[in-house]
């Protein structure tokens, strides 16, 4: 049975006597501060994102061919990086420019590559005619541990540990295939979305939750066309999944969308390999 107490204007789920919070504890005017590089219009100041947005008869009259939606894509990107490189020059960007992998070009197997977990513990042995690679038993919670310190330090600027990234990678491909019957695509164009977040070091303990629950929203909407009542009951199961409240993430929507750069239709060479390793996992 599901009750909601306002207190202090706030709305409250309370379910089977345990009060529940939002993720992290904080609210929603804080998560949107805390993701960093977005810049939103408040107090009364005006935000332009024409940078981000392109003419929808660009493509012409070959919209509907996979080429010319590819190459579409791909100049896209071209221009996003440039502009990005361009903003980060400029003394009024708001973009944290620390990084230089912020610019690389999205890799959709970087975060899934199956190497991640060897890490010290690998031995690999070359013979006259073929290569073999031993892995020796170790404990998992040291396994664990491991590949977390090899991630961290190979990409400083992610405050996430890889574990905790894969876990909610699992939680919204749960969601998406198990609860809500979505097809593979949709659920891959959520896993790009979230990572190219991750990959910017957008991403924190506090609004991770919130991040991933704005992408799979984004990628339904985009992916298919859902009716009113069935955006409601998207929400009300992102917010179960992710114990989240569902005015925040109705809030946080349009930050990871100016995070994205409004780039949501995504090139085939980014969502075909999460595509696959679905297909392979069902």
């Amino acid at each position: 049975m599901r009750q909601h107490d306002m207190r202090n204007g706030r709305d409250v789920k309370l379910e089977g006597g345990r009060q529940r919070h939002p993720s992290g504890g904080v609210s929603a005017k804080e998560m949107v501060i805390g993701l960093e590089g977005v810049e939103l219009g408040a107090d009364g100041k005006t935000v332009s994102y024409t940078q981000f947005l392109y003419p929808t008869n660009v493509l012409g009259g070959r919209r509907n061919t996979i080429d010319s939606t590819s190459s579409f894509c791909q100049s896209r990107n071209a221009s996003h990086r440039s502009l990005s490189l361009g903003r980060a020059n400029s003394n009024q960007s708001s973009l944290d420019t620390g990084n230089e992998l912020e610019f690389r070009e999205y890799d959709p197997n970087l975060l899934d590559d199956p190497q991640w977990p060897c890490g010290k513990h690998k031995r690999v042995l070359i013979f006259p005619s073929y290569m073999t690679t031993v892995i020796e038993y170790v404990k998992p919670s040291d396994l664990k541990k491991d590949m977390n310190e090899t991630f961290k330090e190979k990409f400083p600027h992610i405050r996430l540990t890889l574990s905790k990234i894969r876990s909610l990678k699992r939680e919204i491909r749960k969601l998406a295939q198990d609860e809500c019957g979505y097809e593979e695509p949709t659920v891959a164009m959520a896993f790009v979305y979230f990572e190219k977040l991750v990959l910017q070091g957008k991403l924190n303990k506090q609004n991770r939750k919130l991040c991933a629950g704005a992408c799979v929203l984004l990628a339904a909407k985009i992916g298919g066309d859902l009716k009113k009542h069935e955006v409601k009951l998207l929400i009300d199961k992102l917010e179960e999944r992710f114990r989240v409240n569902r005015r925040e993430l109705i809030a946080f929507e349009f930050p990871v969308l100016v995070a994205l750069e409004f780039n949501l239709h995504l090139p085939e060479h980014e969502v075909m390999p999460h595509y696959r390793r679905l297909l392979q996992a069902s």
